[in-house]
């Protein structure tokens, strides 16, 4: 809001106060939501850093890897509708308690697969134990921050996947370097069973951390339950009428433009997700701690792009060019990336950063998506709109590494896969662009 104040039971609340009580409460949830983001982004990607040895250990083929990451994805998208259901009904912490536990458990079983089949089972239940978590804080946050506030928080807690990045790499060099041999396993076991092993202890904690909604959270006084209540109902009117009913998602033309935007984007995130510590390796950086430690530094920088595009795109009130800009710089990130990895006389820097152009632009794109689906719906059919949409879009994460694994496979390079996902996300921005026009001839808003 511009006002300087705004109503509240009477009294004048200034915008100071709005400030400082979502402050607090951004203090309160965000660091530990990103925690557990932090822990299930360590969990599902660590496999790309695993592939490093276990492929040579274990007698597999890149396409065996490329659809033993990719089968994560199923599980995912079969469960996490039901699961953002069940969120509404028994709460947030009972939600993430129960997810956070499952895999936690299953990454550390992962350390003792010998078969291929072992490996997609237990891939495939990874997807479907994590899933939910995501959507869940989606629509968790929406419960607490009005949408003008929405974005910035969406990319702090979003961002944790890239903290999860420049932590990640170098902590897995670090584990399979230190661990080699101790016990009689291989390092890339030891990965999954360290990494595992803080998810299900962060389970426990959540259950009696987390607070369901904000007039349940006693650490927030009566005054700040009723500035979030009043924000929230201010935000309603704001929006005005929106879709509510979940059962309108299915044949609704909109919800399946976003679906796509938010695809094609996941093509390339899953692709730089599973293929990086790849794409490292084949620059010429062959330990596991080099490989670890310049993904880490890549991240670093996508973090920052997250953080900052959410808060300007709150800033601004504008969600278009904010996403189709970092969409855009993505894909010609992407483009650069393939060109490079193609010519063997290219410095090794240009691809590189190439590569990290390609990580900011995409990962910059995701929290500035999310506001999206809120022009759009409400209620329930928000509930399962968020849920169907990061559902069946995430499928990109099934078909984008096993896609690249099989090209892998066959033509012994990557940069094929790289140009046809450089045009995949540079179509995310098309279709956001179409979807918010859309929004703005049907609403009138001016976002």
């Amino acid at each position: 809001m511009n006002a300087q104040s705004v109503p509240l039971s009477g009294a004048a609340t200034s915008i100071d106060e709005v400030d400082a009580t979502y402050s607090k409460i951004s203090w309160r949830l965000l660091p530990f939501l990103g925690v557990l983001w932090v822990l299930a982004w360590l969990d599902r990607v660590n496999i790309g850093f695993a592939k490093l040895q276990m492929l040579d250990d274990l007698k597999f083929s890149e396409a065996v890897y490329g659809l033993g990451a990719g089968i994560f994805f199923i599980g995912y998208f079969l469960f996490e509708v039901p699961s953002n259901m069940l969120l509404q009904k028994i709460g947030a912490k009972k939600t993430v308690m129960r997810i956070t536990i499952g895999w936690g458990i299953i990454c550390i079983l992962q350390a003792w697969v010998t078969t291929p089949t072992q490996f997609y089972i237990l891939r495939f239940l990874l997807g479907a134990f994590e899933a939910g978590f995501y959507p869940g804080v989606i629509l968790y946050l929406t419960y607490w921050y009005p949408s003008k506030r929405r974005a910035k928080a969406f990319g702090t807690f979003m961002s944790a996947s890239a903290i999860a990045g420049v932590l990640g790499g170098p902590l897995a060099g670090g584990i399979m370097t230190w661990t080699a041999g101790a016990h009689g396993m291989h390092g890339w076991q030891w990965l999954f069973i360290i990494e595992g092993i803080p998810s299900v202890l962060a389970g426990v904690v959540a259950y009696f951390y987390m607070t369901d909604r904000p007039e349940q959270a006693k650490w927030l006084t009566d005054a700040d339950r009723a500035i979030v209540r009043q924000q929230l109902e201010i935000d309603q009117k704001a929006q005005g009428e929106r879709d509510s009913d979940w059962r309108t998602l299915f044949s609704n033309p909109m919800v399946w433009l976003l679906i796509a935007v938010f695809f094609c984007l996941l093509c390339a995130n899953s692709t730089l997700t599973f293929w990086m510590p790849t794409v490292i390796r084949e620059a010429g950086f062959t330990t596991p701690m080099q490989v670890g430690w310049i993904a880490g530094a890549a991240y670093l920088l996508g973090a920052a792009g997250m953080v900052l595009n959410g808060r300007h795109s709150d800033q601004r009130g504008e969600v278009r060019w904010h996403f189709a800009g970092s969409a855009l710089l993505g894909a010609a990130g992407m483009l650069a990336l393939a060109i490079t990895m193609g010519m063997a006389s290219i410095p090794v820097v240009l691809a590189l950063t190439a590569m990290v152009l390609a990580l900011i632009g995409t990962m910059s794109a995701i929290p500035v998506f999310w506001q999206m689906p809120n022009m759009l719906l409400s209620g329930g059919a928000a509930a399962v709109g968020v849920a169907l949409i990061n559902s069946v879009a995430n499928l990109a994460g099934f078909g984008a590494p096993y896609l690249m694994g099989l090209i892998k496979t066959s033509t012994g390079k990557v940069a094929p896969g790289l140009y046809l996902v450089a045009v995949v996300e540079a179509l995310a921005a098309v279709l956001a662009i179409a979807f918010i026009a859309r929004m703005q001839r049907r609403k009138g808003l001016g976002r």
